[in-house]
């Protein structure tokens, strides 16, 4: 009985933050916006669903894979969303009107996809010099 309310509570719990989820993505002004609603919202409601079918089927085996399922989430979505929004930045996709705080302005090179302060890896021809020796910026 307490495992069934508990299953229906993360069932209802997930379904909510997912459709929340879909509302961000449908309702945010920009594209920074809705990859966060998206990435933050679906991630933990994806969890909470996954958790209610690891209660309900209460086998070591669906566990197992739904803990493998959960730590594959929690390391891909974050990384996924963090690169969409550096590319969409390096490419230039506007802003909303309501954003007032761009970090990054003056602080990116367009031409080698450095951020101020940056130093270029070794080995790469922007940290090296003409003769091949490393060069100091």
């Amino acid at each position: 009985m307490a495992a069934d309310l508990l299953v229906a509570v993360c069932l209802l719990t997930g379904a909510t933050l997912v459709l929340v989820s879909a509302l961000g993505l449908a309702r945010m002004p920009d594209l920074l916006l809705r990859m966060h609603a998206t990435s933050k919202a679906t991630t933990l409601g994806a969890t909470l669903i996954l958790t209610a079918a690891a209660i309900d089927f209460s086998a070591i085996a669906v566990t197992t894979r739904v803990l493998a399922i959960v730590a594959f989430l929690f390391l891909t979505a974050p990384l996924a969303a963090h690169l969409l929004a550096r590319v969409s930045y390096f490419l230039g996709i506007p802003l909303s009107h309501h954003t007032v705080l761009d970090e990054l302005a003056g602080k990116y090179d367009h031409a080698s996809h450095l951020l101020a302060g940056a130093e270029a890896p070794a080995g790469t021809r922007e940290a090296q010099g003409p003769t091949g020796q490393s060069a100091r910026r």
